[in-house]
């Protein structure tokens, strides 16, 4: 029986509105499909959740609406967040592609201010481009103005310290563990300040 004391899944799907009511009457069989593509029994993803077996066989049959607490068990055991418990996905397809770049195995890009190793360029079609770069720029005046491209970016510094140049704001040092994540549309620039070459990955998003 649900602690009446915390709000069930139904009170929270209502308040959020009609459309996640909807989400939630449907938890049962996003549960099942779930633990089906796990080859899991109903007893073994109880046990992953940390449930009782009738408790989820009670989920799964909407005979019951699970405790936040029920439900955040459930995105645990089952290895997934919150939200993606109650959002199928939208193809049933799986591309499964996987892409292993082992050390200096990138393909090198190597431009006047950076030398750039791309990881897994033999992915086509990608949603995002990673690659390592030694930052070879001592100076801002080494590049010609600003580097701009559509998308957004993340930096993480993995070596050495930088300062990190942007259009709208004031320059950031940043060292090792430091990272940024910023519109890749704002002016933005990357030198090294370090004695030896700042070693730094980049992601970028690519417009879908």
């Amino acid at each position: 029986m649900s602690n009446i004391n915390e709000p069930s899944l139904i009170t929270i799907a209502r308040a959020d509105g009609a459309q996640e009511q909807s989400a939630a009457l449907n938890l049962g069989q996003r549960v099942r499909q779930l633990r089906k593509d796990r080859k899991w029994t109903l007893e073994q993803a109880a046990q992953e959740a940390g449930l009782a077996r009738s408790t989820l066989s009670k989920i799964e049959n909407e005979q019951m609406s699970p405790t936040f607490d029920a439900v955040k068990k459930l995105a645990e055991g089952l290895g997934i967040s919150v939200p993606q418990l109650f959002t199928a996905p939208k193809s049933e397809q799986v591309m499964a592609r996987l892409a292993v770049t082992k050390m200096s195995e990138g393909r090198e890009l190597i431009t006047s201010t950076y030398e750039h190793e791309m990881l897994a360029p033999e992915l086509k079609s990608k949603a995002m481009v990673p690659y390592r770069a030694r930052i070879r720029a001592r100076s801002f005046d080494e590049f010609e103005g600003w580097v701009r491209h559509d998308g957004e970016e993340f930096l993480y510094v993995l070596s050495g310290v930088v300062k990190f140049f942007t259009e709208f704001y004031e320059p950031v040092e940043m060292r090792r563990g430091d990272s940024a994540y910023y519109d890749a549309a704002m002016g933005h620039n990357v030198i090294s300040t370090s004695q030896d070459d700042a070693v730094v990955l980049w992601v970028t998003s690519l417009p879908s």
